[in-house]
């Protein structure tokens, strides 16, 4: 785990090409691996269609497209497979006409990023609601609720015209339950509330509590169990402010493990241990309340088993 970990913040990077100016027009698959040895033509294929490839500041997503003398391209790479995720029946907590509720595996982005747009929860969700009668004709979905890309668990779309927006106020109006568990560092009181502004810092792009003109944040959180240097929280979101389970346990003294952002990120995990655990909230159409739950991941079943929690800890359902 830890070497797996270590590879993937490490190969991190983008590639910057200058076609020659002497360049006549080429297919870009041809293009790309003349420039960069390092990369096949397999290779760059396989980031052409997951969206890893920009031409002139723009993603390109056929290899037939041409670039000539004079062009640049960037090549992302965010460490991950290549392989783009997919949503199957095992993946869906609940669907009906008008949401579509999955457990999010971790390391998946749940929306198209420089590095890649096939393979995010957002295009998964497309192809998974495509009419296969209907082909052409685009789905309707409306992504009112993001999870990091390292963070699993239960995940909400909107997949009709009428839930679209009375969906978005319920958020807007943070009516809505949300229960996460986190592995942090140390051991923090046994419950508590974490309550501050939060605001982006402009020089670090990173979350942090101000003193004025930022948004309020409310972290509440239990202790579950404590296993030598790390402890199990139940963490309850009542607002739904970017980063803010992190932000909030970092700026605590209790850092999520595998934190690379707010952490230190040298814990031996290619992600940050925080899960989804349930989403409780009134149906955006038919009113009734609907508690939507996903289990603990392998991932982190795994992690705290090997580091010393009880076996009914790692395994229960929280």
């Amino acid at each position: 785990m830890t070497a797996a970990g270590s590879d993937v913040r490490q190969r991190r990077r983008v590639i910057r090409l200058a076609v020659p100016y002497t360049q006549s027009p080429q297919r870009l698959d041809r293009v790309i691996p003349a420039l960069a040895e390092e990369l096949s033509r397999s290779h760059c294929r396989k980031l052409i269609e997951l969206g890893a490839v920009h031409v002139n500041g723009r993603r390109v997503r056929k290899c037939a497209a041409s670039a000539a003398g004079g062009d640049g391209i960037e090549i992302y790479l965010d460490g991950f497979p290549l392989e783009p995720f997919v949503i199957s029946a095992e993946n869906i907590i609940f669907q009906d006409r008008y949401l579509l509720v999955i457990d999010k595996p971790p390391l998946v982005e749940s929306q198209p990023t420089p590095a890649r747009y096939k393979g995010t929860v957002y295009t998964a969700a497309l192809e998974w609601l495509r009419d296969p009668y209907k082909p052409m004709l685009r789905p309707s979905l409306g992504m009112v609720q993001r999870l990091d890309r390292d963070t699993s668990g239960v995940m909400l779309m909107s997949i009709h015209q009428r839930a679209h927006k009375p969906l978005s106020s319920v958020f807007a109006a943070h009516d809505v339950v949300k229960r996460y568990l986190a592995l942090v560092h140390g051991v923090p009181e046994p419950e508590g509330e974490f309550r501050s502004l939060l605001a982006r810092n402009r020089a670090t792009n990173k979350m942090k509590s101000v003193e004025h003109g930022g948004k309020e944040a409310v972290t509440r959180y239990r202790l579950l169990h404590s296993a030598d240097e790390y402890s199990l929280m139940e963490v309850i979101i009542p607002t739904g402010r970017m980063h803010q389970i992190r932000v909030h346990f970092a700026e605590a003294g209790f850092p999520l493990v595998g934190d690379e952002r707010y952490g230190n990120g040298a814990d031996g995990v290619p992600r940050t241990m925080l899960h989804a655990a349930e989403l409780i909230i009134d149906h955006p159409v038919e009113k009734r309340r609907c508690c939507f739950v996903a289990p603990l991941a392998d991932d982190f079943t795994a992690f705290l088993t090997e580091t010393g929690f009880p076996r009914h800890v790692a395994l229960s359902k929280h």
